[in-house]
């Protein structure tokens, strides 16, 4: 008697399964009574943890250009391996020249960093290591945001304070499952589906800047590339549902490429209004025209703007396949959509592309309109404070730096998730009707409404400038009572949670 499908890879090296397993425990046994004890200062630990590496190897590739290529150790007629402009003896020279310890054995540590293929290689793997971090707190801040709105307290065992490990040992059970390929499916597309939905995204980071200097590759066309990147990552789900040989499969495949083609216009055209305002492709450039406060933020310009802002940001749920537009996978009609035959790692990869891809349109969203790395404050503020290292890290905290940036995208984060447990999901027929009709005219009209605001700015009235003026600080009036309004909402919820009804109503658990 034949079956539907049957196993094709049976999972291999159960060793290394069991090694990672042992590893996890052994890790979970070290790191969990510390986490128990001080979990906020844990917590604000590993971020300055990380800032302070990622800015450690700035300062290292910073002193090897300097110091040590650009330094009077460097002789001309001298090369080092492939051409390399600086010889082993000379990065030897160099360090012993700058008086760091141990020259003799960091020189070989120091002399492959004045490649560039080093470099990237270094900067590629914080990247990834970046991206990997981001699915496993999102998806631990999306059960445990779910389970607030539903008066509940979400995961609460797995590490003790609050489930903070349960994704982690989500991503070992993974790991550890058994790959499956339907029979009768096309294995070759099917395996390479979800790496086509995940390396688009991965590749989009690669010109998505954190701040002014923190940024892979700098690109006058980010923004463009960034785009493109997001738009070929329909391609994976399309390949995944029609190789899976499901039909529940291919419906969500066909709805994912009706959705994603329509939403790309309107999103497409809401960017081009803040782009036009500042001149630029470069996202570094469009971030740095706002150091000048929270009234210069691009939302604040002008009324077509601030509508724009709005506009983009339902059109990025589209894109990222959120609820309230989730009918790819809408588990309520086609069981899970278009993985609904993958399991194991591969399954994983395509939730991997959606939460990396989800702070992709965030950063965009920030960067585009809500003042990117900069504070409300002006950077001008912090310029007599000294060029020093502890001034320079300081004005990155309060004044500009990649902490606002990642702080700014955490809280769209928090906006998707909070929208996809309080909205419900609409028909197939209504989402399209929302783009092509609503969507669609009202960025047409915007665009074409800050085109005559930007013609008209260049006028040289004194009436408009006044009137432009007045509008912008309006605006910014508005957006600051907006943002004050949900910590506001935050502290009257909590304050009153012990009125609701559920679990919340008492402490279930240590750390509730």
């Amino acid at each position: 008697m034949s079956v539907p499908w049957k196993p094709r890879g049976k999972l291999e090296h159960r060793g290394l399964a069991g090694l990672t397993v042992a590893i996890a425990r052994m890790l979970a046994a070290i790191v969990g009574p510390i986490v128990r004890a001080a979990p906020g200062p844990v917590f604000f630990g590993a971020i300055f943890v990380v800032i302070l590496g990622v800015w450690a190897h700035f300062l290292l590739f910073e002193f090897v250009d300097s110091v040590l290529v650009g330094g009077p150790t460097n002789a001309a007629s001298e090369t080092g391996w492939l051409g390399a402009p600086l010889s082993l003896d000379e990065a030897r020279a160099g360090l012993v020249g700058s008086g760091v310890p141990a020259a003799g054995l960091l020189c070989y540590a120091v002399y492959p960093l004045q490649y560039p293929l080093v470099r990237d290689l270094i900067a590629a793997g914080a990247v990834l290591g970046f991206i990997s971090v981001i699915p496993l707190y999102t998806i631990w801040w999306e059960r445990k945001v779910a389970g607030r709105i539903q008066s509940r307290t979400g995961p609460m065992r797995v590490g003790a304070w609050h489930g903070w490990s349960q994704s982690i040992a989500d991503g070992i059970k993974l790991i550890c499952k058994e790959d499956f390929c339907p029979d009768g499916a096309d294995r070759p597309l099917f395996l390479l589906a979800p790496y086509l939905a995940f390396v688009p995204a991965v590749l989009a980071f690669f010109a998505l800047p954190f701040g002014t200097y923190w940024v892979f590759r700098q690109l006058d066309v980010a923004l463009v590339f960034i785009l493109a990147m997001l738009g070929i990552e329909v391609l994976g789900v399309i390949l995944a549902g029609w190789a899976s040989n499901n039909k529940w499969s291919v419906y969500g495949a066909m709805r994912e490429a009706c959705q994603m083609v329509s939403y790309e216009i309107p999103l497409g055209m809401a960017l081009l209004i803040p782009i036009m305002a500042v001149g630029t492709l470069s996202l570094t450039t469009v971030g740095d025209s706002q150091s000048g406060g929270w009234p210069t933020w691009i939302i604040f310009r002008n009324p077509f703007t601030f509508l724009s802002a709005l506009a983009y940001y339902v059109a990025s749920l589209a894109s990222c396949k959120r609820a309230p537009f989730d009918l790819p996978e809408a588990e309520s009609e086609l069981v899970a959509g278009f993985h609904t035959e993958y399991s194991g790692l591969r399954w994983s990869f395509f939730f991997f592309a959606e939460y990396a891809a989800m702070f992709v349109v965030s950063g965009l969203a920030v960067i585009l309109f809500l003042g990117a790395w900069h504070s409300p404050l002006p950077a001008s503020w912090g310029d007599g404070w000294g060029d020093g290292v502890l001034a320079q890290g300081f004005k990155g905290v309060v004044f500009s730096g990649p902490v606002w940036f990642v702080a700014k995208c955490v809280f769209f984060l928090y906006v998707q998730i909070w929208l996809r447990w309080t909205l419900p999901r609409i028909r197939i027929d209504q989402v399209l009707y929302a783009c092509v009709q609503v969507l669609l005219p009202l960025t047409m009209l915007l665009l074409l409404g800050d085109v005559l605001w930007v013609w008209a700015s260049t006028s040289e009235s004194e009436t408009w400038l006044a009137v432009a003026r007045a509008i912008r600080y309006i605006l910014g009036a508005a957006g600051a009572l907006f943002a004050l309004m949900f910590p506001l909402i935050a502290a009257y919820g909590f304050y009153h949670r012990r009125r609701l009804v559920g679990n919340l109503v008492k402490d279930a658990m240590p750390g509730s």
